[in-house]
């Protein structure tokens, strides 16, 4: 069972549920509750409404559960914190379709029927979306714990602990649906007690390739005390789209309260999460940054054509600047620009702008100072190379000269970086690699704190920073 193919089953079941309820609301009002005020609705001529409503609904709800993170993690899920969920996604789903329910002809307040109308609503698509979606959950929890199906599963560490783990999780009555394929180990020994059961498939060097090659879909760290100073290159290491980290709990992560289970039946272990904002946040900051992307490129699109006019016939040279810089989990891409420079002005090795650079265009300059420059940075972002709000990226040759004077910079390779950044704001362009290291720790914040909020104000100051032609 793949991922694919149980986000299909999801769809399917919130698509086909949202129909049904549709349809039950309708026949409810239309035929069934002539209300004088609720008929306003669903009249003969409004039947239309009806049709309209087949293709807009379950749209709508999908885009709801999307942003809500329904179809994340689709294979671990407690089918009680899937209920709590359901019902506060129904209740704030209603809210939206109940607004958009109201005839424009009631002037005069919300009659009070509209209050059984909303709880009529909410049960009409609580009950027909929570029942499928529970089935499938259920069928899904089932299998894996009758073990048909399983998560390639890694373990790092080899000693006594690793073999603890692995001991516990296999005697356990019900299966965990973790299939084992094998250890990495962390220390130099040659004696790995864990070999009895499990092949080694190599050192903490062959780690990340020994997921890809392997398809591994979920670690546990399983490492000695002695051991924990090499965690923080384990984790770099283990910076996988959709992997599942959890490693074993010591005395003070309980004490302290960081241990959290989804089930009393299984091996306690932290999970740890590579997440650094909620699910729904994050699905919602996707969203917005595809759709703003795509308004910004249609919108600027006159402004664009003139800006590729005036830098043709500034200078030779291309319109549209590319070059490689680094993006999130440390993969290249390359970053478009309208060029601001001279043509092969870097023809000597990388070399940052300042303010009084002979290579700066004139229309460079205005670019420069207006961040007109950046708009075809949108085109990055439609490729899900690029956020709005983020981190900027920079280039190989100066990242390797910023982590040999601030190692924690590669905390920043986490996320996707941004046209636009806290550290930017706050700091402006950086014309030497102290400088980049001073307005480290403005990113490191915006890390730290990422939230559709933080991303809000950093948008309306680079806005404001933009009118004001401060753009260097």
């Amino acid at each position: 069972m793949t991922r694919r193919n149980q986000i299909i089953k999801y769809l399917t079941s919130d698509i086909l549920s949202a129909l049904v309820s549709w349809t039950l609301i309708y026949a409810l009002f239309r035929y069934m509750w002539p209300d004088d005020i609720l008929s306003l609705i669903f009249t003969d001529e409004y039947d239309k409404f009806y049709i309209q409503g087949l293709f807009i609904y379950p749209g709508l709800w999908v885009a709801i559960y999307f942003i809500s993170g329904f179809y994340r993690d689709l294979f671990r899920r407690s089918r009680l914190k899937e209920f709590g969920a359901s019902l506060m996604v129904t209740f704030a789903g209603i809210v939206i379709v109940f607004l958009f329910m109201i005839p424009p002809e009631i002037e005069s307040g919300i009659p009070r029927s509209y209050f059984s109308l909303f709880l009529v609503l909410f049960l009409m698509h609580f009950f027909p979306s929570y029942i499928p979606r529970l089935i499938i959950t259920s069928l899904t929890t089932s299998a894996i714990q009758s073990g048909k199906l399983g998560f390639t599963t890694l373990i790092i560490g080899s000693d006594k602990k690793a073999v603890e783990i692995y001991r516990e999780i296999n005697e356990q009555i019900r299966s965990t649906g973790n299939k084992f394929i094998g250890f990495i180990n962390i220390n130099g020994s040659q004696k790995y007690p864990l070999k009895r059961y499990l092949p080694h498939l190599g050192g903490l060097e062959q780690l990340s390739g020994i997921i890809t090659k392997n398809n591994v879909r979920e670690v546990i760290i399983a490492i000695e005390a002695t051991e924990n100073g090499k965690l923080e290159n384990i984790l770099k290491s283990l910076d996988h789209p959709g992997l599942i980290i959890k490693a074993i709990p010591g005395m003070s992560d309980i004490l302290t309260g960081r241990v959290r289970i989804d089930t009393i039946l299984e091996t306690p272990l932290i999970r740890i999460s590579h997440n650094l904002m909620p699910a729904w946040q994050a699905n919602l900051k996707q969203a917005f940054d595809i759709i703003l992307s795509v308004i910004v490129l249609i919108a600027f699109m006159p402004v664009s054509l003139i800006i590729m006019i005036w830098v043709r016939l500034s200078t030779r040279g291309p319109v549209i600047y590319s070059h490689e810089r680094i993006g999130r989990n440390g993969k290249p891409f390359r970053i478009y620009k309208f060029r601001t420079m001279i043509n092969n002005a870097e023809k000597n090795g990388p070399e940052l702008s300042s303010g009084n650079d002979t290579r700066v265009t004139r229309p460079g300059k205005f670019l420069r100072r207006t961040r007109l420059d950046e708009i075809p940075n949108f085109i990055n972002v439609l490729k899900g190379e690029m956020s709005i709000v983020g981190p900027r990226p920079e280039r190989k040759h100066y990242i390797d000269q910023i982590v040999k004077k601030a190692p924690h910079y590669h905390y920043l390779l986490k996320i996707k970086p941004g046209i636009t950044s806290w550290g930017q704001v706050r700091y402006g362009y950086a014309e030497n690699v102290d400088q980049m290291i001073q307005r480290l720790k403005y990113d490191m914040i915006y890390l730290e704190n990422m939230s559709v909020f933080v991303d809000f104000q950093i948008l309306i100051h680079t806005i404001l920073i933009i009118f004001k032609r401060k753009g260097v």
